[in-house]
């Protein structure tokens, strides 16, 4: 059955028996009162005749209090069709809404009207579902088209360079193999840090305790001869900050930040500041650089995927343009927050805020 004809039968049964209840009320309380013979009373009182008795009334009372029963029996089946129906229309909304997001309709939106009441909140509840449903489809769409824009970029390039060596049998074979190697390690460090995004999405991993310390200055000390080819001063600032996650992931996201810290700086004397420590709940990692003045709305956009800067370009040193995302995603994957904040002298200032390890000692 139906939900709607389960609450149809719900309100007549009980319609039918708060009348049953009502009769045997009376027949408690009132009928059995009623003597069985007839009785004489005075002339000169008020109720002058004889009074009726049992057996007459429930004669009299049987037939009407069965049509009253047949009544309440129809009214019920009626009225309560017709309220379950108008309780229930919330829900088929939100059943078709639900039919058409399988149809891959997520644009579509109940906004389901009136007070708070449960179906509100579990519309607007369906609501929110959709709109992140929609944006994540949106974002994995776009993410997919500019993968695709990528990967096909340095296959294109190979087959340029060699069909120019196919043509051209006494070319330089050196400095084709040369380019050829540089094009195919792009390739390569694309797609690495394609599955390295996928791993992180995926939170496949088992949490260990981590300290953002260690990996700072393990990732400063592995990047240093990147800082001093560019002219970069790094400057660390490690106190412990303990917290709960994978290390292999949280030394690539320390590594990256370090490294978009020195490569998006100053041509000559730039400044890179590493800093760790313990907010409240809350282990920090924060990387601030020197480097050219950011807008706000620059800012929020560098951690979507193939973001580059104020551009996208493709120098050696601008990598595969995933090392925010990367970032980003890794932050998600453990349960922390990423911002971006532009310095006013120039630069940006970047914090990762994870959840604090606390280790637990048995009582």
């Amino acid at each position: 059955m139906s939900v709607r004809l389960k609450l149809t039968l719900s309100y007549a049964g009980f319609l039918m028996v708060a009348g049953l209840l009502l009769l045997a009320a009376v027949w408690l309380f009132l009928l059995r009162y009623v003597p069985d013979r007839a009785m004489l009373y005075n002339p000169d009182d008020k109720l002058n005749g004889i009074f009726p008795v049992r057996g007459a009334l429930q004669h009299v009372f049987a037939p009407r209090a069965a049509a009253v029963l047949a009544f309440l029996l129809v009214f019920g089946l009626v009225g309560g069709w017709l309220l379950a129906g108008r309780m229930l229309a919330p829900l088929t909304r939100i059943t078709d809404a639900a039919r058409l997001a399988t149809h891959g309709s997520l644009s579509h939106r109940i906004r389901l009207p009136g007070r708070g009441d449960e179906f509100r909140e579990l519309a607007d509840a369906f609501d929110a579902m959709l709109a992140r449903l929609e944006a994540h489809v949106a974002e994995q769409q776009r993410f997919a088209a500019n993968a695709s824009h990528e990967l096909r970029t340095p296959l294109a390039i190979s087959k340029t360079l060699l069909d120019v060596a196919r043509g051209d049998p006494h070319a330089d074979t050196g400095e084709l193999v040369e380019r050829l190697h540089a094009v195919n390690a792009r390739a390569i460090d694309l797609t690495e840090a394609l599955l390295l995004l996928s791993r992180a999405n995926q939170r496949s991993f088992v949490r260990e305790p981590v300290d953002l310390s260690l990996l700072a200055e393990e990732a400063t000390e592995t990047l240093l001869p990147l800082a001093e080819k560019h002219g970069v001063t790094i400057e660390t600032d490690a106190d412990l900050a303990l917290t709960s996650g994978s290390p292999a992931l949280l030394l690539q996201l320390t590594t990256n930040l370090v490294h978009n810290a020195i490569v998006h700086n100053l041509p000559e004397r730039g400044t890179v500041r590493v800093t760790t420590g313990v907010r409240g709940e809350t282990a920090v990692l924060t990387v601030e650089n020197t480097g050219e003045r950011l807008t706000p709305e620059l800012a929020a956009t560098l951690t979507e995927p193939f973001q580059r800067g104020t551009e996208r370009i493709h120098a050696d040193h601008a990598g595969v343009g995933l090392g925010l995302a990367i970032i980003k995603t890794i932050t998600q994957a453990h349960g922390g927050t990423l911002t971006l904040t532009p310095r006013a002298a120039g630069g940006i200032h970047i914090a990762v805020e994870l959840p604090a390890f606390v280790a637990r000692t048995g009582g």
